[in-house]
């Protein structure tokens, strides 16, 4: 337990054979349970989870052998029907559950199974780490302290917080994250939270039974929908300086799949925001000047692309380019305006630990 509170640990694993098992040998003494999930690995990752438990559980660390009834309580078993379906749990080794997909669903697939189990099991608070090793497992408390203390429902690692940190970047990743964490934010209404792609988090009870798990994303965009669903639900949000540490590893994302397949899921994630927490849970004027201001905008790109067809003689098409430049000033200005508004909306809902 880490201050009164039980604490899990999700950690997915494709094909992280040598580094899994060094993540489960090395995790701190107070995580009472370690989900580790095997998404249909190709390689030795299975059975490195395994023989990595057995080491764990025997290491003759007294805390965990004896009985507390606050952890006992603690037993994944296949408590629910959408457990059930997507994986094999197995019995538990000590502290850890090995968990084996059905079939391969992806990263956020593997967190999904992962927050089922622990929301299953009532755990407090659930922290997710890469199997690869790259998040410093000494740092966990900066995660879990702003859980326990009650100042955010979820807390997640940022990269971009500190410029020692982001010195360490890869300026490829850089830029990427960059780009990617301005769409998260209008996507999800947290304006001052960065970093999106970070997987080291940690997340309550109370979060993880007021959003809709079972229709998390499963594909590498999951901690971007995550956000979205907090959002709408009126979680807080911590933005936790974290570095991250570049090794052996190497990246499965196919970017020519992964940026189409994320950008589709975010601007659908932004429509069903601003209807769900803007008209049907209640109402802000906000949606409004999104929904007129990107109408206005592309009015005017439409109109100026006409215009400039009609002056190169292409097409021959009676239009205005100043009316086409003014529609499009407009609309920018209703867009930023609604931004404003949408800032001030969740500004109460985020904080920034350094």
């Amino acid at each position: 337990m880490y201050r009164d509170a039980t604490v899990g640990v999700v950690l997915p694993a494709y094909d992280e054979e040598g580094f899994v098992g060094d993540v489960i040998r090395d995790m701190p003494d107070y995580v009472d349970r370690i989900y580790a999930i095997d998404d249909q690995s190709t390689d030795g990752t299975w059975t490195e989870i395994l023989e990595a438990a057995r080491a764990d559980a025997g290491d003759g660390r007294p805390a965990r052998e004896r009985s507390d009834p606050d952890t006992d309580r603690l037993v994944a078993d296949g408590g629910t029907a959408a457990l059930e379906s997507r994986a094999y749990v197995h019995e538990r080794i000590g502290r850890v559950v090995p968990i084996q997909h059905r079939e391969n669903r992806g990263a956020g697939g593997a967190i999904k199974t992962g927050y089922l189990a622990a929301r299953a099991d009532g755990v407090d608070a659930t922290v997710t780490v890469d199997a690869d090793g790259q998040m410093d497992l000494s740092r966990m408390p900066r995660l879990l302290d702003p859980i326990v203390e009650g100042e955010a429902d979820y807390a997640k690692g940022n990269r971009l917080l500190s410029a020692e940190y982001r010195a360490a970047m890869p300026r490829f990743r850089f830029v990427g994250n960059a780009m990617l964490s301005f769409l998260t934010k209008v996507a999800a209404g947290y304006w001052k939270t960065m970093d999106p792609q970070n997987g080291y988090t940690a997340i309550s009870r109370n979060a993880l039974e007021a959003i809709d798990l079972e229709g998390l994303y499963e594909y590498y965009g999951y901690c971007n929908d995550l956000l979205v669903k907090l959002n709408v639900r009126g979680m807080r949000v911590a933005d936790v300086a974290m570095p991250a540490v570049y090794g052996d590893e190497e990246s499965s994302i196919r970017y020519s799949e992964y940026v189409p397949k994320v950008s589709t899921m975010l601007l659908r994630n932004f429509l069903w925001r601003l209807k769900t927490k803007y008209f049907v849970l209640d109402f802000h004027p906000l949606a409004l000047f999104y929904l007129v201001g990107a109408g206005m905008a592309g009015a005017g790109v439409l109109a100026l692309g006409l215009a400039l067809l009609s002056a190169l003689a292409i097409v021959a098409v009676p239009v205005a380019g100043v009316g086409g430049l003014l529609l499009l000033v407009a609309g920018v200005a209703f867009l930023l305006f609604a931004m404003v508004f949408d800032m001030g909306q969740s500004e109460h809902l985020e904080t920034q630990v350094r």
